[in-house]
């Protein structure tokens, strides 16, 4: 079990997620000769039928945590990438600006999160994905996001598409 691993374990069993996903690790590069590597994670929405994010985080190794401090955390840095990956079938979502959290994973022992959030922008019927990090005394301005236009799709909505 690699460090990252044990971090995401530990938190995920210190925090109700309210029904977020967890992710399959899809990819994992190498990035320099002491061990760091970026990982790549697919990720598919509870209530969105069709759609997959992938999600990529930075892993530190041991000879970096050892030679650099910060034992107990990763770097804020992320991006993520959706697009249809099937017929579009749409549950019950979150259709405030605030929208829904699709999916959270730990960055550090206890305080730190990689956050997915989904927002349903009706005036361009398209779903917005947000990446960011979640920290419990500063929040993080590192954040990617990544859009699914729905205009033009044959979608389906559960409860009948928002007027």
């Amino acid at each position: 079990m690699s460090f990252k691993s044990f971090i995401a374990a530990g938190v995920a069993t210190l925090v109700l997620t309210g029904g977020a996903v967890s992710a399959e690790e899809v990819g994992k590069v190498g990035v320099d000769w002491v061990g760091n590597d970026i990982i790549v994670d697919a990720v598919t929405d509870p209530e969105v039928k069709g759609v997959t994010c992938h999600v990529t985080y930075f892993d530190r190794s041991i000879i970096d945590r050892l030679s650099k401090g910060n034992w107990f955390e990763d770097p804020s840095n992320n991006s993520i990438a959706c697009r249809q990956t099937g017929p579009i079938e749409i549950g019950d979502i979150d259709l405030s600006k605030d929208g829904d959290e699709v999916f959270r994973e730990g960055m550090s022992l206890i305080w730190k999160a990689l956050v997915v959030n989904r927002i349903y922008d009706k005036d361009n019927d398209t779903l917005i994905y947000l990446a960011h990090s979640r920290q419990v005394v500063d929040g993080s301005a590192k954040m990617a996001i990544s859009t699914v236009p729905l205009f033009g799709q044959q979608v389906v909505w559960k409860n009948g598409k928002p007027q």
